[in-house]
């Protein structure tokens, strides 16, 4: 399938007022490595990964030559016990590789990728710091330079979320815009009800996020399947919708779950959003949050872990 022609090198216009749209070519590797040196700042790269011994080396690799082009510093993997052999491969291609368990174990067992994402933090040193999925198939360096250029270049952007197509492969079809069922069936249409300005995030579920250290210290982490779209309403809550850019990365490839498997997350991500409705006042009764919490699929989604500003963790 031909790659379509990237939009042009410039910010792009939202329908909704205030919304940072850019687009991934405006940050090359060069203007990100020579606006960290201006400023100083440091660059951390997670990959929580589980099962991703197919994908985790590429993109690794890639990372790596980002590194050497000055892009970062940083790379790490945090491993979800996988038995695919995930750890080795991402340690070869040159990652520093942190079993999940291994990481603030005082918390207890380790409840989903959001846990994961909250305990490397303490081994995080980046002032700034990017979260990438690591079963993206034909990485490109564009994920990590597109995210990390609204937190450089463009002022008062404090929080970044990646957007893109996800296509849909199967028996041989392939569906150009059929992936990403969650966020276009519940994630989007619940925002544009309960939050309209961010109703113009187009991919609330994204796990290619950056944000400033400072202000991840400041957000509770979900631990399931709400870890994104979490942190998307906390962050709002914390900087208002001009702290928060969007970036267009064109398009993204992965493994897709059945569409039975995706119930669980779908309960997550509703439960997420009505536990904050509930700390709100917005939402009472036994639509809440907390009459959710006793439903076997969400396992632990409705945990959260304490901002680490108070938690007394440190890298």
């Amino acid at each position: 399938m031909p790659r379509p022609e990237p939009r042009p090198a410039q910010a792009v216009t939202n329908e909704r007022a205030n919304a940072r749209l850019f687009h991934h070519s405006v940050y090359t590797p060069r203007r990100i490595a020579m606006a960290r040196e201006r400023r100083g700042l440091s660059v951390s790269v997670c990959l929580p990964a589980r099962e991703c011994a197919n994908t985790v080396g590429e993109i690794v690799s890639e990372l790596v030559r980002l590194r050497g082009a000055g892009a970062l510093d940083e790379i790490v993997v945090v491993d979800a016990a996988s038995r695919d052999g995930t750890a080795s491969v991402a340690a070869g291609a040159g990652a520093r590789v942190y079993q999940e368990a291994e990481l603030l174990p005082a918390y207890g067992p380790v409840l989903g990728k959001g846990d994961a994402m909250w305990r490397a933090q303490s081994v995080l040193g980046g002032e700034l710091i990017c979260f990438l999925d690591a079963d993206t198939e034909s990485f490109r360096g564009h994920f990590l330079t597109g995210l990390l250029g609204p937190l450089l270049c463009e002022p008062g952007v404090s929080f970044v979320k990646g957007y893109y197509r996800r296509p849909l492969t199967a028996g041989g079809f392939s569906l150009v815009d059929g992936g990403g069922r969650v966020n276009h069936l519940l994630a989007r249409p619940a925002l544009a009800l309960f939050y309209p300005p961010l109703g113009a995030v187009r991919q609330p579920l994204a796990g290619e996020i950056a944000a400033r250290r400072d202000l991840l210290e400041r957000l509770p982490f979900t631990t399931g399947y709400g870890v994104e779209i979490g942190m998307l309403i906390d962050a709002w809550h914390e900087l208002g919708l001009d702290g928060i850019a969007q970036v267009d990365l064109e398009e993204r490839r992965n493994r897709h779950q059945p569409l039975a498997a995706l119930s669980s997350m779908a309960l997550a991500v509703l439960a997420t959003i009505t536990t904050r409705l509930e700390r709100e006042g917005r939402l009472t009764g036994p639509a809440s949050g907390a009459a959710l919490g006793g439903d076997p699929e969400l396992d632990g989604a409705l945990v959260e872990r304490p901002p680490l500003a108070g938690a007394g963790v440190t890298a």
